[in-house]
């Protein structure tokens, strides 16, 4: 049993609750107190069980080969434990996460740096309130009047009347 508790990674819940979103808090509690209860229960229980005293019961017991019977029987008694055939899943999801994160944060990166180059712009131009209609047009293109598209702007061709 001790080589079981030693095996079980500890989970570090102050990590954990920083990264549950706020909807989901009383999940999250419901689960620590859950995992809290469980692990207090395998905490009580003793590393190994009890050893039965089979001469106990074969000085209690009348028949005479039925002790020896069940002592042979509880001897050969072997309880299999389930293969852990999630684990590998579980760290190859993790390697791809911190491969996804990774790329991500450098990606965030590349963004950043064209937002900082972005406002400097913005920072070094002339104020807004003492821009000529040149001006706004050489800093924000995009705005620039289309004559071909809008030929008649802010008025309308007299054909379309």
């Amino acid at each position: 049993m001790a080589g079981r508790r030693f095996a079980v990674k500890a989970v570090d819940w102050m990590a954990f609750a920083e990264r549950v979103p706020p909807n989901q808090k009383a999940m999250f509690n419901a689960l620590k107190t859950r995992s809290d209860a469980i692990a207090a229960k395998l905490t009580s229980l003793p590393e190994k069980p009890p050893t039965i005293d089979w001469a106990h019961y074969r000085a209690a017991i009348a028949k005479a080969g039925m002790v020896d019977e069940f002592e042979k029987k509880f001897g050969a008694l072997s309880i299999p434990e389930p293969k852990d055939t999630q684990t590998e899943k579980i760290n190859a999801q993790e390697q791809e996460s911190a491969k996804i994160a990774a790329n991500y944060i450098q990606e965030s990166k590349a963004r950043v740096s064209q937002y900082e180059k972005e406002l400097e712009k913005f920072r070094n131009m002339i104020p807004f309130d003492q821009m000529t209609i040149e001006d706004v047009n050489e800093a924000f293109p995009e705005t620039k009047l289309d004559k071909e598209k809008h030929a008649y702007w802010p008025h309308r061709p007299i054909s379309d009347l």
